[in-house]
């Protein structure tokens, strides 16, 4: 029996296949290679292996990460970077890591760090992908995972404005070269898209078209006009659909769904239904950990702590409202 090749991923929206970089990478190198994949919008990473999008299934294979995914369908035939040179291959290696190591932790700052983006647009926009209770758990826990990266990186007594200038001053860096190394060309090894083609367009993309408020990084990288015409050549190329339904939204009057969002904030009894999305998650994980053996619990003994546990936690979030 042939299984088929599929790929849950977040959902799209400003034009985009999907807002996601990660789900953009695996869709762009599947594209270049040709494999016949299926895409199927979940919007909801809890009951996937590691708590992420994308998920990639074929079969009994269940990957996650693009290098995983790209070796898998390597083995497969399936390879955007055949017909390069060693000298090729370790060009596409350099500039992989100079994205992953300058402009994604700009993009995770403009996403999840920067106030303004974050509260008027990314926090409303999967507030409203999102399944409750899962809309009051994972914008708030991306948004803990990137200033965690950050403060990794960066001594957290430095000023947040002095973190803020240097991540988009090695970000302009990073855009500057990739401006540089491409030209005038179509793609970065000449008329055929390779593995580098889809990882840069993967972070250029939701950059480019996702309206940010406050569009400081956008605005430098529309200032290199042959790396956004480089975006808007794959979309319309490999993934004109997206256009054409975001299109579709507009002429309807319905607009993009990030353009009149529902915020969180507005929804009823917020505080207590973070609580209950908390605990939803670590139960359900707690849950997961017992059935594959990690954690071991003598249940009888904590059931009647954990009751009560979660009883004052709900009580503390209703007194909080009040």
């Amino acid at each position: 029996m042939n299984h088929p090749m599929e790929l849950y991923i977040w959902g799209g929206d400003w034009g985009l296949p999907s807002v996601d970089l990660h789900c953009l990478e695996i869709m762009a190198y599947a594209k270049f290679s040709g494999v016949p994949l299926q895409t199927c919008v979940t919007n909801n990473p809890f009951w996937t292996p590691n708590g992420r999008l994308p998920v990639f299934k074929h079969g009994k294979q269940i990957l996650s990460s693009f290098p995983e995914i790209s070796a898998y369908l390597r083995k497969k035939n399936f390879n955007a970077d055949f017909g390069l040179s060693h000298k090729q291959c370790s060009e596409v290696l350099a500039y992989t890591q100079l994205l992953r190591g300058q402009l994604y932790f700009a993009l995770q700052y403009v996403r999840w760090v920067d106030t303004k983006n974050y509260i008027e647009l990314i926090r409303p926009w999967y507030a409203k992908a999102l399944p409750f209770p899962c809309n009051y758990y994972y914008p708030g826990s991306y948004e803990r995972e990137a200033k965690h990266q950050l403060q990794a990186l960066y001594d957290q007594d430095d000023d947040p404005q002095s973190i803020e200038t240097f991540v988009y001053g090695e970000a302009e860096k990073c855009l500057t070269a990739l401006s540089t190394r491409l030209g005038d060309q179509e793609f970065f090894f000449g008329v055929h898209p390779t593995s580098l083609d889809a990882t840069v367009y993967a972070y250029l993309a939701p950059l480019l078209k996702v309206p940010f408020p406050s569009p400081a990084l956008q605005n430098y990288l529309k200032a290199c006009p042959n790396l956004a015409r480089f975006v808007v050549r794959i979309t319309q190329r490999y993934f004109p659909y997206a256009i054409q339904e975001f299109d579709a939204k507009k002429s309807a009057g319905s607009g993009a769904r990030g353009e009149t969002p529902e915020s969180v904030s507005d929804f009823p009894n917020r505080r207590r239904h973070q609580v209950l999305a908390g605990l939803f998650a670590a139960a359900a994980m707690t849950g997961y950990a017992l059935s594959i053996g990690l954690v071991q619990v003598s249940i009888k003994d904590e059931v009647s702590e954990n009751l009560a546990n979660h009883e004052d936690l709900i009580q503390a979030a209703e007194n909080t409202e009040d």
